[in-house]
């Protein structure tokens, strides 16, 4: 098998957006956040994957239906919104 610098190219990209996927701006709307118990969910655009989001997450405070801005981490329960800031 003939590996060529093309190759390498390639798969040096495409390990760069793996190690920075998480790093990648999402856009949504809040569907759903319970101010007193401090967590809701945001409806990820162009998909219908929902977020879950903690009060320890937010940069600006949040109201349901608002447009944010946000990124995605792996939590012990599944995908969790951080750095959330109204868009």
């Amino acid at each position: 098998m003939l590996i060529t610098v093309g190759d390498i190219i390639n798969l040096c990209i495409f390990a760069y957006y793996l190690i920075n996927y998480k790093n990648i701006m999402n856009t949504g709307k809040v569907k759903f956040f319970n101010e007193s118990k401090g967590f809701g969910f945001i409806k990820v655009d162009e998909s219908e994957q929902e977020v879950f989001v903690h009060v320890s997450g937010l940069i600006d405070e949040i109201r349901e239906d608002d447009e944010v801005t946000f990124e995605v981490t792996e939590g012990r329960r599944g995908l969790n919104a951080i750095n959330v800031k109204l868009a």
